[in-house]
């Protein structure tokens, strides 16, 4: 605008002038008078001295009364002290202590399934039979004895309390007894092992091997059992780590194939480096009451391994970095009731990302207007006006 104004009011005094002199200069060059023409050039030369100062006291003024002179526009926010929970993204699989494969204890057929996959069973349950092979008559003749040998020490020993008999008759009879009574526990602990009972509360998730199939001892796999109340999730976590991540740190878990999300904590943190991939192994207890978190499931968890509850935070996008590899932001200094400030390189410190955010150490306080939007287009020591100010 000033500079058309300036043209313009240029324009119209050298029309102005021309049209009235243009006549006048023509009429003294017709003179042929020297001396006359040196004067008329004077004239004109003092009327351009005049009129070069006065476009200068116009162009002072407009340049003071002009609002719509360039300067930067921004936006700026106000840095203020804050809670900051850094996260440590890792990935782990659902595990239970409370899933296993039942094996049997003794080899032969596997005369009776008692339960169906599905089932509800409770600790000690009787879940399937194994034929004993004819243990069962061997421990009917086994407690005969064992009887007669009782009542045989038990008459012997009345004897010897009454001093009657010798004391290695007594002795024998007391060993031969105790003989008997450990052969008859004996059978019944081999006949005990052909009932495979439940080791746990829980569900009968596969059948494996059918009633009327011949299992060998600790080989056969007859059936899986799972409990699902105790479900935890285990992850692998870098050695550097060792120190920020320990019982009781709070964790964000996902599991993106249920889309389900849950605040944990890890319930422990292990001890052991694993010399092959420097980690260290961490349990995260997980709440199963409807049962829809399975074992082998994969789940994403954030595991909170640091805290400021003082953080300064700023958008890692408006960060710079100038020759010497040091980071440098914008703040809005000496602002005016208009908006307008001066903007003030600050060199800065920084911390932990999380997302887009970077937390600040150093170089900031609480308070600092901090440019954002124009931060990488302004100069230090620039004016800059910020948008959207308003005064109080």
């Amino acid at each position: 605008m000033k500079y058309i104004f300036s043209l313009l009011l240029i324009s119209l005094l050298i029309t102005s002038c021309g049209e009235e002199k243009s006549k006048s200069v023509e009429a003294v060059i017709e003179t042929e008078n020297l001396e006359d023409i040196r004067k008329k050039r004077s004239e004109i030369v003092a009327k351009q001295q005049e009129i070069a100062e006065q476009l200068k006291l116009l162009d002072a003024k407009i340049a003071v009364l002009d609002t719509t002179k360039k300067v930067p526009l921004i936006t700026t926010f106000t840095a203020k002290q804050e809670v900051f929970n850094h996260f440590l993204d890792l990935q782990g699989n659902v595990n239970t202590k409370n899933n296993l494969v039942i094996f049997p204890e003794y080899s032969g057929i596997l005369t009776k399934v008692y339960v169906t996959e599905g089932q509800k069973v409770i600790k000690g349950q009787t879940l399937a039979k194994i034929d004993d092979g004819g243990m069962s008559q061997q421990l009917a003749q086994a407690e005969i004895q064992a009887n007669l040998a009782k009542t045989t020490f038990e008459r012997q020993e009345r004897l010897w309390n009454q001093k009657i008999g010798s004391e290695i008759q007594y002795l024998q009879a007391k060993s031969n007894y105790e003989a008997q009574s450990q052969a008859v526990n004996q059978i019944k602990q081999q006949i005990g092992k052909t009932i495979v009972r439940a080791p746990f509360t829980g569900t009968i998730d596969d059948i494996i091997t059918e009633q009327g199939s011949v299992v060998g001892a600790g080989q056969s796999q007859l059936m899986r059992i799972v409990n699902l109340d105790n479900m935890y999730i285990e992850t692998d976590v870098p050695e550097r780590y060792i120190s920020d991540v320990t019982k009781n740190k709070n964790v964000e878990v996902e599991f993106p194939i249920l889309g389900k999300k849950m605040t944990a904590k890890v319930r422990q943190a292990g001890d052991f480096i694993n010399p092959t991939n420097r980690t260290f192994k961490v349990e995260i207890g997980v709440p199963n009451k409807d049962r829809s978190i399975k074992p082998n499931l994969t789940a994403k968890v954030k595991i909170n391994d640091y805290t400021n509850e003082v953080a300064l935070l700023i958008p890692q996008s408006i960060i710079s970095e100038n020759a010497n590899g040091e980071q440098y932001i914008y703040v809005v200094n000496n602002k005016k009731d208009n908006g307008e400030g001066v903007a003030e390189r600050v060199i800065i410190e920084t911390g932990k990302t999380q997302g887009d955010v970077i937390e600040v150490l150093s170089g900031i306080k609480n308070g600092s207007e901090i440019i954002q939007e124009g931060a990488r287009s302004v100069k230090n020591g620039q004016t800059v006006k910020v948008l959207d100010y308003k005064t109080e």
